[in-house]
């Protein structure tokens, strides 16, 4: 009996390798680097021209109000995403207003993007909050100046061969690493939904928040922008 089981371990297949990044936030071997500091190549305003936004000091991609979204030319479906922010600190500024921007999954589903300590504001519309669909399990934001970070397992909606959505999106987020969302549903299309077809692959995309009435000047930071597809 033994031998047997021994066997059928043997024969059994074995997950493909793949090589750790050398620090947690960086890069396995297996992901498509988005952004890196080099190159904002793989980037594109929503109407396709060259993205609004600009490298600093070779390692973060800075988005100032009026950049317009940027949206990535990977698209994806299932997958693993990792993005660093950095907020700017706007005391002046409350609510929706302060340090606003998103990290849209398949360009229809937003991770709200907020400077949340002391800055009340929806449940839903905080840091770590699926915006419009659940607010994080717990309010793990760090000061505005300090960099940040999300780690996403994003599920897409599953389609039948008619192209209709037999189970919906679903998303588990780390946020600074603390987990805020736990396969969360997401049933319907997110507000700012720009992905037609559900079930079709999307791009990622960083939201600039300046078509929005009053919307103050914002300078966004990002890096480490990576993804892993997933089966």
């Amino acid at each position: 009996m033994i031998v047997l089981l021994l066997g059928a371990w043997l024969v059994q297949a074995q997950p493909p390798l793949v090589k750790p990044g050398p620090q947690s936030h960086l890069p396995p071997s297996d992901a498509v680097v988005l952004f890196d500091g080099s190159s904002l190549e793989g980037w594109r305003k929503p109407d396709g021209s060259a993205t609004g936004c600009s490298i600093e000091g070779g390692q973060s991609m800075l988005c100032v109000t009026g950049a317009r979204d940027a949206v990535s030319r990977e698209k994806h479906r299932n997958a693993q995403v990792h993005v660093e922010f950095l907020l700017p600190r706007m005391p002046e500024q409350k609510g929706q207003l302060r340090a606003n921007s998103g990290v849209y999954l398949m360009n229809c589903y937003e991770l709200q993007v907020l400077d949340s300590l002391d800055n009340p504001t929806y449940a839903d519309g905080i840091a770590g909050a699926l915006y419009g669909f659940a607010p994080p399990l717990v309010n793990a934001s760090r000061p505005a100046g300090e960099w940040q970070s999300y780690d996403i397992l994003f599920s897409a909606p599953a389609c039948n061969a008619a192209g209709e959505v037999e189970k919906p999106a679903s998303a588990t987020v780390v946020h600074n690493g603390v987990l805020v969302q736990w396969n969360t549903v997401m049933a319907k299309k997110g507000g700012g939904c720009q992905q037609a077809n559900p079930c079709e692959a999307g791009p990622l995309r960083l939201q600039d928040h300046s078509g929005f009435p009053r919307a103050p000047r914002t300078e966004m930071r990002f890096r480490n922008i990576w993804l892993r597809h997933l089966r």
